[in-house]
């Protein structure tokens, strides 16, 4: 130590290297200069070459992974899905890295070290002789292999920071959940998913933040707890693993072609739970009670977190839907329509700044982007040219497809490249009860309340089938290895890959198998997905299709046609000149969401369609919304579907009956 002119503050994590590094510079003295810039450039090159050789292997296992998925969609293999076989992919690289490589010492030498009272920091600044040094934290060193920082520096070369899931990997898959949101099954259950998604979510979290805080009890009673574990530490464990990922499942439901309402409450929940679940624990976090003891229960603490919950969810929604509007009015000049490789630039652009807006201003990415997502394909998506459609659409899939698949085969990697796994039997196994507790809370409770308002009951089948979807996938993940500084954190982080594992093998495996033994078939769906929609949408389609769409897009009627009289002049200036020149303007892709068992009645100019597909012209007087007859909604949507509408370019209004004739 005599060594050193001055060493105020040094990270005894780090001792290993930062002594060896200093003790060298301090040998070679001034002379030793070329040596010095010698030894740099070859540890840069070096690391630049690990880093490629990082990279590489995970395109290797992309690779690898969509040969594989190739060979089984032509063999039509369905016990794996191509989640469970990255996963499983990035289990053998880590075995590999962790065991076939031979460890190597430290130069065959006792390394020195010093025992300082400071704490970690991130970065560390030695004077060394008259010479700066600059060092920045890799990550804490296991004990029992304090000799081998070789192969630990190589398994850290292989773990990303888990920033750049949230903020490279993320986005493309929450924004193409939005952008690619099949708005009409999605709609017609509203209500549904919103009450599983908030209220299941939350009934899930504090279900299982309240037994895992009896399993840690138990641990403590048994001597297996050798750190602390708070009670908001099981809460904020409970937070993260409510958040689903039925990927597995909605997957093999698309190639079966199954119940179209169940596709649409299982993919909802997991969709909007994702969001509400990155909330809600960022919410707990900052669960602060005052006085000494920060962990007990505050009342004041308590409503603060709420309204943190609410303020951060609030904002971040109108923070994407602003987004999206904003791009919505650039797209709708048409500025861009003649470069479609600029216009797909600037959309990429925007939904992507939407996620690092909101998280730059305090608020959660996550949510932000998916409402962004929604609005972009809600609006933005029809004023772009056709060539940007089909770009901006593959553009998000691919990405989507890359991202995550990414992540699944970086999880498998993780369980043998990450250095501080603590293993707990009793935790893991308290911990996968208390989810199949939680699960059972959520669904059934909450569907037999939702059954008593609901005209098209979700049956038992069903609500077993969404019980068996409850895979815990990237969010999960994502929200756990955020954060691994502590015993309790590397506690959750463990459990939570060992349950995406299981979930996503085991569930994901025997989704094909529950489908047939629950009779769930797509006729099924079909009969009852045409005839339910949620009272709330019809409410806002009629707001959004009379304004909304003629300011933001241009289709829809003419403002001038659904203002008052006295906004004349203010809707000629809004409404786009091809909203007057538009015949198909009837043909709205959303019309058919608002369909109740009741009659609707489209008129438009001096023509009105019924829901039996009849058309019948008449005066001034005939534009009341009078039902021709007998109705059936198939066949109004067939019309809308289907049939090619010569129509007068003189606005549309929206007639509902007051009775109900179901």
């Amino acid at each position: 130590s005599t060594r050193f002119r001055s060493c105020r503050s040094v990270l005894p994590a780090l001792a290993v290297v930062l002594i060896q590094a200093a003790w060298v510079s301090a040998e070679d003295g001034g002379g030793g200069g070329g040596m010095e810039e010698l030894a740099t450039e070859k540890e840069a090159e070096e690391s630049h070459r690990q880093d490629s050789v990082s990279l590489l292997t995970f395109i290797l296992l992309l690779t690898l992974t969509i040969l594989t998925i190739w060979l089984f969609k032509h063999r039509r293999v369905r016990f794996l899905h191509e989640t469970g076989l990255a996963m499983i992919y990035g289990l053998l690289v880590g075995v590999i890295l962790r065991y076939g490589i031979p460890s190597t010492s430290y130069h065959n030498k006792t390394p020195p070290s010093c025992s300082l009272k400071e704490g970690p920091v991130s970065t560390l600044l030695l004077n060394v002789s008259g010479k700066f040094f600059e060092y920045t934290l890799k990550g804490e060193i296991n004990s029992r292999e304090i000799h081998n920082v070789e192969q630990n520096d190589m398994l850290r070369k292989v773990t990303f920071d888990p920033e750049v899931f949230f903020n490279i990997l993320l986005p493309p898959i929450i924004f193409h959940a939005g952008y690619s949101l099949k708005k009409r099954h999605f709609f017609r259950n509203l209500g549904s998913i919103l009450t599983y998604a908030f209220l299941g979510t939350a009934i899930s979290c504090f279900v299982i933040g309240n037994l895992m805080y009896g399993v840690v009890k138990l641990m403590q009673v048994v001597g297996q707890l050798t750190d602390k574990f708070y009670y908001t530490d099981c809460l904020f464990f409970g937070a993260i693993i409510s958040a689903t990922d039925p990927v597995t499942v909605l997957a093999i439901f698309n190639e079966l072609h199954a119940d179209v309402d169940l596709y649409a409450l299982l993919f909802g929940e997991s969709v909007m739970n994702d969001a509400v679940a990155i909330v809600l624990s960022s919410s707990i976090v900052a669960y602060q009670p005052a006085g000494v003891n920060t962990h007990t229960f505050d009342a004041s603490a308590f409503f603060k977190s709420v309204g943190i919950f609410l303020g951060i969810f609030s904002g971040s929604f109108a923070m994407g839907a602003v987004t999206g509007v904003v791009t919505a009015l650039i797209s709708f000049q048409y500025i861009l329509h003649c470069f479609p490789l600029l216009e797909t630039a600037l959309f990429f652009l925007m939904s992507w700044s939407t996620f690092l807006l909101a998280e730059a201003c305090g608020f959660t990415g996550v949510v932000a982007v998916l409402f962004c997502g929604i609005t972009q394909a809600h609006y933005t998506y029809n004023n772009l040219s056709e060539e940007s459609t089909k770009r901006t659409k593959q553009l998000f899939e691919v990405l989507h497809f890359l991202a995550e698949n990414f992540i699944f085969s970086y999880m498998g990697l993780a369980l043998f490249t990450f250095q501080n796994h603590v293993f707990s039997p009793i935790f893991i196994v308290g911990a996968f009860i208390a989810i199949f507790i939680g699960r059972a809370s959520n669904i059934y409770p909450l569907s037999f309340l939702l059954n008593l308002g609901r005209r098209h009951k979700i049956g038992g089948n069903f609500q077993h089938m969404m019980m068996f979807a409850g895979l815990r996938g990237a969010m999960a993940f994502a929200l756990a290895i955020r954060d691994t500084a502590t015993y309790a954190r590397q506690m959750m982080f463990t459990t939570t890959l060992l349950i995406v594992f299981f979930t996503v093998w085991v569930f994901g495996g025997g989704t094909t198998p529950m489908l047939s033994w629950l009779h769930i078939s797509q006729q099924e769906g079909q009969s009852k997905t045409k005839q339910e929609s949620a009272w709330l949408f019809r409410l806002w389609y009629t707001f959004d299709h009379n304004y909304l769409k003629p300011i933001l897009t241009h289709s829809g009627p003419p403002l001038t046609t659904t203002l008052p009289v006295c906004c004349g002049p203010l809707a000629h200036c809004l409404t786009s000149p091809q909203a007057y020149e538009n015949s198909e303007q009837l043909r709205d892709a959303d019309s058919d969401l608002i369909l109740t068992d009741g009659d609707l009645t489209l008129t438009y100019g001096d023509t009105a369609i019924t829901a039996n597909g009849a058309s019948s012209s008449s005066g001034p007087k005939g534009l009341n919304g009078k039902r021709n007859g007998s109705t059936s909604e198939e066949a109004l949507e067939r019309e809308l579907d289907t049939r090619e509408q010569e129509l007068l370019s003189r606005g549309t209004r929206l007639v509902f009956p007051i009775e109900d004739h179901a």
